[in-house]
């Protein structure tokens, strides 16, 4: 119910005060978890997930054509994996390549192997730079829609060994939460060298479970909502 809520919080009105023409393109309609088999433990909901990332990407490279810029709400960071396909996409066609900048505190570059978890929303980098899982890094039959030198992730804090290494090894540039809080503290940027935190940095303690509840959305489809919005400039 997350893009519900940014919706009801008033984002389309707030954008328009900026100056943006908005439209909201509405729905992306996703499969019920509860009336799926989970699949492979390794990548649960694979097939779903791929699905609605595909669908995802087509709307945003008819986004892209229409010469509005796309702008994605979803509930699962999966869905990244779809919004960087469609711009990658939409960029392949001209002959040119993308960057992307990832902010979060995780990075989200598990593979089925090193998954602990075997949750996908923990997998749409990897999946962006071609690491797998190869159906979610296979949309539009190319890989990968990002190289990893053409990629940074910024306010990072918690990461998985696994995902450690998969970083180093890819050579993809890092700025940490410790970069952030001392280039911030100064007049100007300096360019810190990027790194990884030390082994030995405290890792961020997960909150406590919500208690399950019961769901009036039980019997509708879940939804990923994607708007578009042009600027008037």
């Amino acid at each position: 119910m997350g893009p519900s809520a940014v919706r009801v919080a008033g984002l389309e009105a707030r954008l328009e005060e900026l100056g943006h023409v908005v439209e909201d393109a509405g729905n992306i309609s996703v499969a019920i978890a509860e009336q799926k088999k989970a699949g492979d433990p390794s990548a649960k909901y694979l097939k779903e997930i791929t699905a609605t990332c595909t669908k995802n990407a087509e709307l945003v490279i008819k986004t892209l054509e229409a010469g509005m810029i796309p702008l994605v709400l979803g509930g699962d960071h999966s869905v990244a994996a779809g919004t960087v396909a469609g711009v990658a996409e939409f960029y392949r066609r001209q002959n040119q390549k993308i960057g992307l900048i990832w902010i979060d505190a995780h990075t989200d570059i598990n593979t089925p192997d090193s998954s602990p978890s075997g949750n996908v929303h923990g997998m749409p980098l990897a999946a962006t730079m071609g690491f797998g899982p190869a159906d979610l890094a296979n949309i539009f039959d190319f890989s990968p829609k990002v190289k990893p030198e053409n990629c940074v992730l910024v306010g990072v804090r918690d990461i998985d060994a696994v995902e450690k290494e998969n970083v180093r090894r890819a050579g993809i540039g890092v700025f940490t939460m410790r970069d952030i809080d001392a280039t911030t503290s100064r007049s100007t940027w300096t360019g810190s060298t990027p790194r990884m935190p030390p082994a030995s940095a405290p890792r961020c303690v997960a909150a406590p479970p919500i208690a399950k509840r019961t769901s009036p959305w039980k019997s509708s489809p879940t939804t990923a909502a994607c708007s578009v919005l042009k600027s008037s400039k």
